[in-house]
């Protein structure tokens, strides 16, 4: 079997095993359709390892297959290298553990939200799963923007999942801002084919002047809608009228990881880019951060809280990136392994809010005292995710974020304001890391409220994935620093 053969056919199946899995929990019995979920995504993490070993076998050299072409034009293909056997594998893997998690959240025994499994839940987010899969391993612009609206189509229907008013709301607020924002990549895939011939994401580089900037500007603000940047963040707050595992997937490692890869995809193909898209991406972030920030100050709401520290994370991704345009090579790569660590911390903070709402009926902070006591393992999760949020050693974030600080010092040498824009991140990330610390203080020791004293005990699945979490949050910044290196 020849490397590019496997180099298709992995990626091939990685994406298309979810797909199947979404047909045939369509057309089985209601309780097979979460076991469906996760074999189908299961299997589909197994092909993302199987890249990351076809990419090691061929000595982190990436391999460009295309897999459909019109006479001389590449519809679509697959790209598997460091970046993206690393992404998908993340990305795919977190879509199990939320699935087994939503296994014991769904069902009549939650405080907050009594439900019951329905098909409509697992068959959709087994979808997103292969959607995202589709996004991170795509070759070409056409698809890219192709996952990228399916992504779209499934969120819509997960945010909408509980059919409240509320819930309708948000999810048509989402689902019309982030194709608002759409219609930059659009704009840019019909640019690059009129200028090149081709859908091919490398044929950025051929682009001349003016076009490279409007092509990467309009993939830019695509990235800016789908990781709910300013002027387009009102959607994700909303969003948290869906179901906690929802929630998770979301910011965790679905729509909002859509926007930032798109973008760090388009600059690892673009070559040098003109600096005043380093300008605009770097105001942009540290703006969005600063607001982000302020916003997460007075809620009492857990995950409003957390919808608030994502943005402001992805901020955290965007300087990365927007540093590696003014020549940052180790700021592009912090970005990028942001993008894998982050993951794993904040799906974790939102399965402890799904948690808190399960076996207590509130995620209301003010709520919520003597964890320590009543629930261990609930509080030693939130006591982690917190410090991972907060970039503290020796959790994956703590090398991220050092490395595109580092990489922005490396940048603002003899330019003052980028080197305020650095500072400022730096005191942003103290400032979030006291602010977590307080909420800790007040929710971790101590006595356990009424509410807490009442808990329900914690499903074994929803341990089960709470200590995976926690060893892969320990893990995974050593893990991105070894592959992307």
């Amino acid at each position: 079997m020849t490397v590019g053969f496997f180099s298709t056919l992995v990626p091939a199946l990685a994406i298309l095993v979810p797909f199947i899995g979404t047909l045939l929990i369509l057309i089985s019995p209601r309780p097979a359709a979460r076991w469906l979920c996760v074999a189908a995504s299961a299997i589909s993490l197994l092909f993302c390892l199987l890249s990351m070993q076809s990419c090691w076998m061929n000595g982190m050299e990436g391999v460009t297959t295309p897999l459909l072409s019109l006479g001389s034009v590449t519809v679509f293909g697959f790209t598997v290298d460091r970046v993206s056997s690393l992404l998908a594998t993340a990305f795919v893997g977190i879509g199990m553990l939320v699935t087994i998690y939503a296994t014991a959240y769904l069902n009549e025994g939650n405080k907050e939200h009594p439900d019951k499994h329905r098909k409509r839940f697992y068959a959709v987010f087994c979808a997103f799963i292969g959607a995202m899969a589709g996004v991170v391993f795509s070759s070409t612009i056409l698809g890219q923007l192709v996952f990228f609206e399916i992504t779209g189509a499934c969120s819509w229907s997960l945010i909408g999942y509980y059919n409240t008013p509320a819930a309708q709301k948000a999810a048509m607020k989402a689902l019309v801002i982030t194709h608002l924002a759409s219609l930059g990549l659009y704009c840019a895939t019909a640019v690059l084919f009129v200028h090149t011939g081709t859908f091919d994401l490398a044929a950025i580089a051929q682009l001349e002047g003016g076009w490279k900037t409007a092509v990467v500007i309009g993939i830019l603000i695509a990235a800016w809608g789908k990781s709910a940047q300013l002027p387009f963040y009102m959607w994700l707050p909303s969003a948290m009228n869906a179901p906690t595992p929802v929630s998770a997937y979301l910011h965790g490692a679905s729509m909002v990881k859509v926007g930032v890869y798109i973008f760090a995809r388009a600059l690892m193909c673009a070559g040098p880019v003109d600096p005043v898209i380093g300008w605009i991406v770097v105001v942009g972030a540290i703006v969005t951060m600063i607001f982000a920030f302020s916003m997460y100050l007075p809620q009492k709401d857990i995950k409003r809280l957390l919808a608030f520290s994502t943005i402001a994370q992805l901020s955290y991704m965007f300087l990365g990136f927007g540093f590696a345009i003014f020549g940052s090579e180790l700021a592009l790569e912090g970005g990028i392994a942001h993008i894998f660590n982050h993951a794993f911390a904040k799906i974790l903070f939102f399965l402890v809010a799904g948690a808190l709402s399960y076996c207590m009926g509130t995620r209301m902070l003010t709520d919520i005292r003597g964890l320590w006591k009543k629930a261990p393992l609930i509080a030693v999760s939130f006591a982690i995710a917190a410090l991972a949020i907060g970039g503290v050693p020796p959790f994956g974030p703590f090398f991220s974020k050092f490395a595109i600080l580092a990489g922005g010092f490396e940048t603002a040498v003899g330019n003052i304001p980028l080197m305020i824009i650095v500072v400022v991140a730096i005191i942003e990330s103290i400032c979030s890391f006291a602010w977590f610390l307080k909420w800790m203080g007040s929710t971790l020791p101590g006595e356990p409220s009424e509410t807490v004293a009442e808990a329900s005990p914690l499903p074994k699945a929803m341990a089960g994935v709470f200590i995976v979490l926690i060893v892969l949050i320990v893990c995974s910044g050593f893990v991105a620093v070894a592959w992307l290196n």
